[in-house]
């Protein structure tokens, strides 16, 4: 066993170690103020409603009360079942519906028989046996559920009977408790905070939940103090994680200012670091940069945060602690990746990304990386996340990152990143007014014995970008492996490829062109051999530069001239006796014969319509159907 699987093997027992850890600690009875043993009483009543930045869209209601269940890329139809009774088409499908983020669409319709609706898919999962579902039980699920019918409580109790009043709030109050005791299994990163989030808007909309607000408060400050960097990154480094946040971070903000209380200041430092990162990974067209796990941007929800951006500065340019470098110059953005994996614990989501970078010039978008589905993930989630789906260099076809295959252990943990670039060292300057940035990791250090190194140089206005790629030994090693390399740079699909003119300008460039290089003599001698002895006067072979489908033809068509007018071909010469008055009569009837046909043609155009009365009996095709006028 290598060093490099030794060290795989260790750092994934002791996360797995830490993993159980958590969980009993978590059961065992501690302090006094923890979510462990904390009591949460069934609510006499909702004091307020947080807010709900996410857009509603009325014709999803239509569908909704139509039956069709159409989320995460799957549609489902009900034919007379509610929705928890049936099996789902897929488990992304399943957390959507249990997540009852969809409230909001009937909502926006704002009709009364959107509301009933409403009001009766609510009462369908509190009596369905679903709420035991695995994938409705799951922490992030609850939390989703939680919020989902706080937000759009007033929507869904207005003209509701007391009995179903009483219902609701006994639901909410089981399926905090459950939360409560479940928070410490939730996933680290996004789905740890938006499961205290919910047990913090629980603790702020519910009656007498004073101890529950305290205890989840306390969770969630070490949380966001941990997991929002310096520079405002997440330490998960999703750039899409920073959009999910804040729609919930500034709702709860809200929230506290509705109650009448201060927030935490921890929350507010928080918002306040993470807003000028939304910028900082935004292109110019407005969409956000594809790494880790972001996939298509929504725009009307960016645009709802930066909303709420007091400052409205700048994007900052060095984002060191998230591992993230801009060089931005006339409305040319290039955004870089420089920066180790995340933590084992929060690398589910995380891809090789290390040294890609994506480009953009105006509203432009021209090299990105592939990015990660909205729909399907599962499916494609170890494809996105490996190095070649990233502009950058790969080494043997390999990704820089090594990340976890167990097939049991992946059911349980999912696949984080077992092993990756260590160490990534960051240069960042200016020179006769452009911008430079230099980084270096060791991902390809084990099993290559590889560094990789590369540059960006963005000059002062905007119009060219310059980089270079530079392969070195780690120390220790004297020489470089053989092995291929590939330079990946993935084009926006808006963007159409030409073949330059300019000689200078065409650039394909393979290691092995190198080696390759010096045999240019040997290819020439080879080449004019096949010519020496294939090419004959009676068969010349003629070589045809092919850069120009016009050039060629030309080139072409004036060899065949040439060859015909060496041909020295000639008419015949006319016989002296009969044979000319028989080819001049043979001519004149092949003459006829041609024009014969377009003569009845143009007869027939001129003939006026014939329209037989119902009773005249059909006639056959060789009859005369009429008189020519």
């Amino acid at each position: 066993m290598t060093r490099g699987a030794m060290a795989e093997r260790l750092r994934l027992a002791s996360y797995l170690a830490g993993r159980s850890l958590r969980s009993l600690l978590s059961r065992t009875p501690a302090a006094p103020l923890t979510l462990g043993n904390v009591t949460v009483p069934v609510p006499e009543r909702l004091l307020i409603a947080p807010q709900d930045l996410r857009t509603g869209d009325p014709t999803r209601a239509s569908e909704i009360y139509a039956g069709r269940f159409a989320f995460a890329g799957k549609i489902a139809m009900l034919e007379g079942k509610t929705p928890f009774e049936l099996d789902p088409p897929s488990d992304e499908w399943a957390e959507v519906l249990h997540g009852f983020g969809w409230l909001r669409h009937l909502r926006a319709a704002g009709t009364t028989i959107a509301r009933a609706n409403a009001r009766a898919l609510v009462g369908d999962w509190m009596r369905d046996a679903g709420v035991a579902r695995q994938v409705a039980a799951s922490p992030e699920v609850t939390a989703r559920r939680i919020i989902s019918w706080l937000t759009q409580a007033p929507f869904v109790l207005q003209d509701a009977d007391h009995d179903f009043y009483k219902r609701f709030m006994r639901s909410l109050a089981r399926q905090v408790r459950s939360l409560r005791r479940a928070v410490s299994d939730a996933p680290d990163g996004y789905p740890r905070l938006l499961a205290l989030i919910a047990l913090m808007f629980a603790g702020l909309c519910m009656s007498d939940q004073s101890r529950l607000l305290r205890a989840a408060q306390k969770r969630l400050v070490e949380e966001l103090d941990r997991q929002i960097l310096p520079d405002g990154g997440p330490l998960a480094r999703s750039p899409g994680m920073l959009i999910a946040l804040l729609l919930d971070l500034l709702p709860l903000r809200h929230a506290f200012a509705a109650r009448n209380q201060p927030a935490p200041p921890a929350l507010m430092n928080a918002i306040d670091r993470m807003m000028p990162m939304l910028r900082f990974f935004r292109h110019g067209d407005g969409a956000f940069a594809l790494f880790h796990g972001m996939s298509h941007t929504a725009a009307d929800q960016l645009a709802t945060i930066l909303a709420y951006d007091d400052a409205r500065g700048a994007p900052v340019a060095n984002a060191p602690h998230a591992g993230f470098q801009r060089l931005e110059a006339r409305g040319t953005v290039v955004i870089a990746d420089t920066g180790a994996p995340p933590p084992l614990s929060l690398s589910n989501e995380a891809h090789a990304s290390c040294l890609a970078f994506e480009m953009s010039s105006a509203r432009h978008r021209i090299i990105v990386n592939c990015g990660m589905t909205d729909v399907n993930r599962a499916r494609w989630r170890q494809v996105a996340r490996a190095t070649a789906a990233h502009s950058t260099v790969t080494v043997g076809e390999t990704s820089s990152c090594r990340f976890l295959h167990a097939g049991r252990l992946t059911r349980t943990v999912g696949a984080p990143i077992v092993s990756g670039p260590r160490e990534v060292p960051v240069q960042r300057g200016t020179r006769e007014g452009a911008i430079l940035v230099r980084a270096r990791h060791d991902g390809y250090g084990e099993p290559f014995g590889l560094l990789h190194q590369r540059s960006w140089r963005l000059a002062s206005d905007g119009a060219r970008l310059d980089g270079e790629d530079l392969f070195s030994p780690v120390p220790g090693r004297e020489s470089l492996p053989q092995v291929a390399y590939s330079a990946r740079f993935h084009l926006h699909p808006a963007i159409e490829v030409e073949r330059l003119d300019d000689p200078w300008k065409n650039w394909k460039f393979s290691l092995n062109d190198v080696a390759e290089r010096a045999l240019w003599a040997k290819y020439q001698a080879a080449y004019q051999e096949i010519l020496r002895h294939t090419s004959a006067k009676h068969a010349p072979w003629f070589v045809v530069p092919s850069d120009h489908k016009w050039f060629a033809r030309v080139v072409i068509s004036s060899a065949i001239v040439n060859a015909m007018e060496k041909l020295d071909l000639h008419y015949p010469k006319r016989a002296a006796d009969g044979t000319a008055s028989e080819l001049k009569k043979a001519r004149i009837v092949l003459e006829h014969e041609h024009r014969r046909p377009a003569v009845r043609k143009k007869r027939a155009a001129r003939r006026p319509a014939q329209i037989r009365p119902a009773n005249t009996a059909e006639t056959s095709p060789d009859e005369p159907k009429g008189h020519d006028s």
